[in-house]
C-alpha cells in the first residue's frame, strides 16, 4: 500500500501524520480484501486550510483519494476541528469500501445457491441465462 500524506496551507506535524496514518491502516484491513488479486492500493490523503473565503473562524478541509484494481474511492469534509474532519472521511471512506465488499459476496452466494439448486433439480432456472427451461409435457 502506497500512501501519500501533503498538506495546503498547513504544516504537517508528527501529531497530524500519526493521526491519518493511525485512520489508514484502519481502512487497510478492508483494502487487503480487495488487494488480493496482487494489485496495490494507493491512498492519496490532503489536509488543507481554507482561510480566504469564511467570514470567521478557520475551517480545516481534508481529502481521501484510493485507488484499488482501477476502482476509486472518494471522500472529502469540511469541519471546524481539523481531526473531526479526518475522522468524518475514514468513516465515510469505511463505509463505501465495505458496502462495496458486502455486495459482492453477496451476488457471489446468491449466484452459488442458484446453480446449487439447478444441479439439485429444485429449479428450472438456468443461472446464466435468468431464463427457465420449458418443460414438455407429453400426452400419451
Amino acid at each position: 500500500m502506497k500512501i501519500k500524506l501533503q498538506g495546503k496551507n498547513l504544516e504537517l506535524t508528527d501529531s497530524i501524520k500519526e493521526h491519518i496514518l493511525k485512520n489508514i491502516s484502519n481502512l487497510e484491513k478492508l483494502l487487503s480484501s480487495l488487494e488480493q488479486s496482487g494489485a496495490e492500493a494507493v491512498v492519496s490523503f490532503e489536509v488543507s486550510k481554507n482561510t480566504k473565503h469564511h467570514k470567521s473562524g478557520e475551517m480545516f478541509h481534508s481529502d481521501c483519494h484510493i485507488t484499488v484494481n482501477g476502482e476509486k474511492y472518494y471522500s472529502g469534509s469540511d469541519k471546524e476541528d481539523l481531526y473531526q474532519a479526518i475522522d468524518e472521511v475514514r468513516e465515510t471512506l469505511f463505509r463505501e469500501i465495505s458496502k462495496k465488499r458486502d455486495r459482492e459476496q453477496t451476488l457471489f452466494k446468491r449466484g452459488a445457491l442458484s446453480i446449487k439448486k439447478m444441479l439439485k433439480g429444485l429449479s428450472k432456472r438456468n443461472p446464466f441465462t435468468t431464463r427457465y427451461e420449458k418443460t414438455k409435457n407429453k400426452e400419451e
